[in-house]
């Protein structure tokens, strides 16, 4: 394996790992809202879509560059 195929595989695990981090902290502050204010729960699982959508961007992101990494090779 050469250089770039080791920097997609990195990018690949590490933007994994902040998405799975991301996510769980935008669905517990979700709940913990929920929680506090039941009436309040459709706003907040509007937002928590629009933010889940936005940590989702950095393993896409993270996706095609390790491609363009790997394809370099």
């Amino acid at each position: 394996m050469n250089l770039f195929g080791i920097a997609a595989a990195i990018a690949f695990g590490l933007a994994a790992v902040g998405a799975g981090i991301g996510n769980g902290l935008v669905i517990s502050r979700t709940i913990e809202g929920i929680a506090r204010q039941p009436e309040a729960r459709g706003m907040l699982q509007t937002q928590m879509f629009i933010g889940i959508g936005l940590v989702e961007a950095l393993p896409v992101i993270s996706l095609v560059m390790g491609f363009l990494l790997f394809g370099r090779s």
